[in-house]
């Protein structure tokens, strides 16, 4: 395909045949009858010179040339999207949906004082907050199913952007009232008490706490394992249960004492993660840097 004959509709339409593999997809995705698309994927193999996509048991499987063309059409796209888009925003008139997908942590860490800075300055601007995905985020961002995500650097594939937004670090809380409360517990009163955390996976009773007391040659008893973050300060409130939990999630929280732990337990950073199509579009930007204002301002304290 030479410049001259360069079509920016052929290209939209490689872009979503490569997404969906399928020319019916392809087409309902486009707005296009599947007929019109048919055409266009003539052209294309025509263009290119290569077949693109051959038939297999469940739809259409790219060629190797396909493949190599996925990462560079994505690149021309989303810089063709860039210089398309108007070059000045205004968060107080835009109207959109801005999708976030994010862990229970990060929910009330991240988006809660994020949307508290969002609603004065764009009031029309919906956020849709979903879970995060094991393994989906990548298409997902890809797609536009969701505009940015929430992650650790060790969950973040390499081939997307991301930005750091705050290094997070354990506190030790326990309810207003505990007996322990106002104390600075040595590393035996604290494995004394009754201790609760959280399992992503569901079940589990060994966590970060219990890594670092066991290089310290150490243990504790863990008797409440759940798998939400968010329910834990309110169980805590409940009992006379101890946990270990971002400081973040509990900033602010009333009836509940907050203290350093008598043990180094380390931390972990958050990022911001999104995708090569909307890092050049301005309500993206605009939006992320609202986010990263935000996560800047917000350093918690011990108390």
């Amino acid at each position: 395909m030479s410049l001259r004959s360069l079509d920016l509709n052929l290209l939209r339409a490689l872009d979503a045949l490569l997404q969906e593999c399928s020319v019916t997809r392809a087409a309902a995705r486009l707005g296009l009858t599947q007929p019109a698309m048919s055409g266009m994927l003539t052209r294309l193999r025509d263009s290119f010179g290569d077949p693109l996509f051959v038939r297999a048991q469940r739809g259409m499987v790219p060629t190797q040339r396909a493949l190599d063309l996925r990462l560079p059409l994505q690149q021309v796209l989303a810089e063709i999207d860039a210089l398309l888009q108007p070059p000045q925003f205004d968060p107080s008139t835009a109207r959109f949906t801005f999708t976030i997908a994010s862990t229970d942590y990060a929910l009330r860490a991240i988006a809660l004082p994020f949307l508290a800075a969002l609603k004065p300055q764009a009031p029309h601007i919906r956020v849709a907050l979903v879970p995060v995905e094991n393994g989906q985020t990548p298409a997902q961002l890809e797609r536009g199913q969701i505009g940015l995500a929430l992650l650790t650097p060790e969950k973040t594939p390499p081939e997307l952007h991301a930005r750091a937004l705050f290094r997070e670090r354990y506190v030790c809380v326990l309810r207003c009232g505990h007996p322990a409360a106002g104390k600075a517990l040595t590393l035996e009163e604290f494995c004394a008490l009754d201790h609760a955390l959280v399992s992503y996976d569901g079940g589990g009773f060994h966590g970060v706490t219990d890594d670092a007391l066991q290089r310290l040659g150490q243990r504790r008893e863990v008797t409440l394992s759940v798998k939400s973050f968010l329910i834990l300060p309110d169980l805590l409130r409940a009992s006379d249960m101890v946990a270990i939990l971002p400081a973040r999630l509990v900033q602010g929280q009333p009836g509940l004492v907050i203290s350093e732990p008598p043990l180094d337990v380390p931390g972990f950073t958050k990022c911001a993660v999104w995708h090569g199509r909307t890092h050049h579009d301005p309500a993206h930007r605009w939006l992320r840097d609202l986010l990263f204002r935000t996560c800047a301002e917000r350093q918690p304290p011990l108390s």
